[in-house]
C-alpha cells in the first residue's frame, strides 16, 4: 500500500478516534462509554473497503496506537494485514441461508432470527455464531429491520473554539481588471458565540483560497478542536485532511442534502445576503468588497446582540479567551501540497516544468514531494524525510566528476585512449 493510501486510511481513523481523544474531554462519569457506544452503532463510509461498521475493540486499538505513538497521525497508518486467505467465520452458504430467512420474516429481531437459523438448521448444534458478525452482516446487506426516526435536536457546544462551522457562498459579481468576475464567500463561524473567525470573497472556490481563509482565521482566532464543513471538493482534498489531523482538529462532514447540520453558518450567509449585499455599490472590486465586509463583521455582526445567544459574538467569543489554542508559527508547513515523482538517473526530478536536483543516494527511487512554495521541497521516502531538492544548475555540474559505473574500474581520462604502449609499433 503506498503511503497516499495509507494517509488517507489514518486520517479517518483519527476522525473516528477523535472525540475519545480530545483532551479533558471525559470529566464526566460515562462519557469514554457513552462516545463508544455512539461510534460503535454508527455506519462509516471507511476508505478502500467494502465494510461500513467498526468494533470496540478495533476503535480502542487505534486509540492506543496514537496514544503510546506520541499522538502523531503516522501512528494510525495500516500495517501489513497477515491473515489474508483464511476461511471466514460464516460461509458463503450460511449467508445466502440467513438472507432468505431474513426477506421471508423481516420485522423479527436479530437474536430471534439467529435462534430461527439454528432451528433450520442453517447454524449447526453447538456451534458459537458471534452475534456481532451477525450484525455487521446484515448492515453490509442493507437487510437491518427500520430505523427509528432520526433525532434532529438543536445543539451547542460549551466553549469558543470548540467547533467551527465552515462553507462557501455565491458571492455578487464584481469588476477585476475590467471585467466582470463572480466572486465565491469563505466563512467560518465559532459555534458558540457566532464569531465570524474569518470570511473573505475570493474569485474561485478552490481548495487554495479556502486554505486561506482557514489559515487566516487560525492566525487570528486560535485553533479550533472540531471543524465541520461541507461535502464540497474543496473540503474533500486530502491536504485538508492530513493537516487538520496533523493539528488535532477533528474535520466532520455535512451529510449529503442535510443542510440542518450546518444551519448556523447558512443562517449567517442567509444575514449576509439580506444585510450587507444590498448596501453595496455597483462595479466594485475584490479588495474594496473585502474591506468593507471586513468593516461590517467588525463594528456591526460582532456587537450585535445575537437573538439565540443574547450576546454579541465578540463578547460572548472573548469569556473563554484563556483557553484558546495559539495556531503554530508554521502552520501551512502542516497543510502543505504533494507530488510523487521518481528521480531519473542523472539526479533530477522535475515538477511544474522545472528542473530541481535530488539529494544523494535516490536515484531511480519514487520519492513524496511535500512543499508549500516552490523554494523549499523536501523529499520524502516511505515516512522519511532525505532532504531538499536544490535548483538545478547545469553548467556547476557538468564541472562535477561523476563516481565510476562499475566498482573497481577507475574512469577513462582524456588522452589514454590513444597513447601507445611501450614495445608497441
Amino acid at each position: 500500500m503506498d503511503r497516499e493510501k495509507k494517509e488517507k486510511i489514518a486520517v479517518f481513523r483519527f476522525g473516528v478516534i477523535f472525540p475519545l481523544v480530545e483532551k479533558d474531554l471525559h470529566q464526566y462519569w460515562g462519557e469514554k462509554e457513552r462516545i463508544l457506544r455512539e461510534l460503535v452503532s454508527k455506519e462509516w463510509e471507511i476508505p478502500f473497503s467494502k465494510r461500513n461498521y467498526i468494533s470496540k475493540a478495533t476503535i480502542l486499538n487505534w486509540v492506543k496506537r496514537y496514544e503510546d505513538g506520541g499522538r502523531k497521525i503516522e501512528a494510525l497508518f495500516p500495517e501489513d494485514r497477515g491473515d489474508r486467505g483464511r476461511m471466514r467465520s460464516i460461509s458463503d452458504e450460511q449467508i445466502d441461508a440467513l438472507m432468505m430467512l431474513r426477506k421471508e420474516h423481516p420485522k423479527l429481531s436479530t437474536p430471534r432470527l439467529v435462534e430461527v437459523a439454528r432451528t433450520n438448521g442453517i447454524f449447526p448444534a453447538g456451534k458459537e455464531v458471534s452475534m456481532a458478525s451477525i450484525y455487521r452482516l446484515l448492515k453490509i446487506r442493507n437487510a437491518k429491520r427500520r430505523k427509528t426516526a432520526e433525532d434532529m435536536r438543536k445543539f451547542e457546544v460549551q466553549v469558543s473554539n470548540d467547533l467551527w462551522q465552515s462553507d462557501c457562498m455565491h458571492g455578487p459579481r464584481i469588476l477585476h481588471e475590467g471585467k466582470q468576475r463572480k466572486t465565491y464567500l469563505f466563512a467560518i463561524i465559532d459555534d458558540h458565540s457566532r464569531l465570524i473567525t474569518h470570511g473573505q470573497f475570493y474569485l474561485a472556490e478552490s481548495l487554495d483560497n479556502y486554505l486561506d481563509c482557514l489559515w487566516t482565521a487560525m492566525r487570528r482566532r486560535g485553533v479550533p478542536r472540531k471543524l465541520y464543513v461541507d461535502n464540497g471538493p474543496s473540503f474533500r482534498a486530502h491536504r485538508l485532511q492530513l493537516g487538520c489531523a496533523a493539528l488535532e482538529i477533528g474535520l466532520k462532514y455535512a451529510r449529503p442534502y442535510r443542510p440542518q447540520g450546518k444551519g448556523k453558518i447558512e443562517r449567517f450567509f442567509r444575514t449576509v445576503r439580506t444585510q450587507f449585499l444590498p448596501e453595496l455599490g455597483e462595479d466594485i472590486g475584490l479588495k474594496k468588497l473585502n474591506e468593507l465586509f471586513s468593516l461590517y463583521l467588525e463594528q456591526l455582526y460582532h456587537k450585535r446582540i445575537h437573538g439565540g445567544t443574547g450576546q454579541g459574538p465578540m463578547e460572548r467569543y472573548l469569556k473563554d479567551v484563556k483557553a484558546l489554542r495559539k495556531a503554530p508559527e508554521d502552520l501551512p508547513e502542516y497543510f502543505r501540497k504533494q507530488e510523487f515523482r521518481k528521480v531519473n538517473k542523472d539526479r533530477t526530478v522535475q515538477l511544474f516544468g522545472k528542473m530541481y536536483e535530488a539529494p544523494a543516494g535516490l536515484v531511480g527511487m519514487k520519492v513524496i514531494l511535500r512543499f508549500e512554495e516552490l523554494d523549499r521541497i523536501e523529499v520524502f521516502v516511505d515516512d522519511s524525510s532525505k532532504g531538499f531538492l536544490r535548483d538545478l544548475n547545469q553548467e556547476v555540474n557538468s564541472r562535477v566528476k561523476r563516481a565510476p559505473s562499475m566498482p573497481g574500474i577507475p574512469p577513462v581520462t582524456g588522452g589514454q585512449l590513444f597513447e601507445r604502449k611501450s614495445g608497441v609499433s
